[in-house]
């Protein structure tokens, strides 16, 4: 969801081509499989396209191809963490980093729950979107 998130605010900032943004997971469990149905419809509630988007697990480029990696919870984190090479780990960081207002520093993973964990991730991302596209806008000056 975090991925459809970002996408959407990037193009409402006229950055969409600016930034590439891509999803993996730090386990192949779901390789190639669609978003949760619940993923989908709590997303598309808010106006964020989920549908289309299938898993893929992490790949050692993805460590040197993207300037961050960004993890939902310290689990995750700490899986990208073993597998990312030491001059690389600079790139990694839990997204709630970007949502200093936030309660917590972790997004729930709502798959093994109610529909309203969808939600609750849901009003976790998007705040920590905000201050991403904040820091994006930064980086992009600063190279520009």
């Amino acid at each position: 969801m975090a991925e459809a998130v970002l996408r959407a605010k990037l193009q409402r900032a006229g950055l969409a081509d600016a930034v590439a943004v891509d999803s993996a997971g730090t386990h192949g469990f779901h390789k190639g499989t669609p978003a949760d149905a619940r993923a989908v419809a709590q997303a598309a509630r808010r106006g964020y396209q989920v549908d289309g988007l299938t898993s893929r697990p992490v790949v050692a480029d993805d460590f040197t191809r993207f300037d961050l990696l960004l993890a939902m919870d310290h689990d995750n984190l700490a899986h990208l963490h073993k597998r990312c090479p030491p001059a690389e780990q600079h790139r990694l960081q839990l997204l709630l980093s970007h949502a200093p207002q936030a309660d917590t520093d972790e997004v729930p993973d709502p798959y093994y729950g109610a529909v309203a964990g969808f939600d609750l991730a849901l009003d976790l991302i998007e705040p920590a979107c905000d201050g991403l596209l904040t820091d994006l806008r930064r980086r992009l000056a600063l190279a520009g």
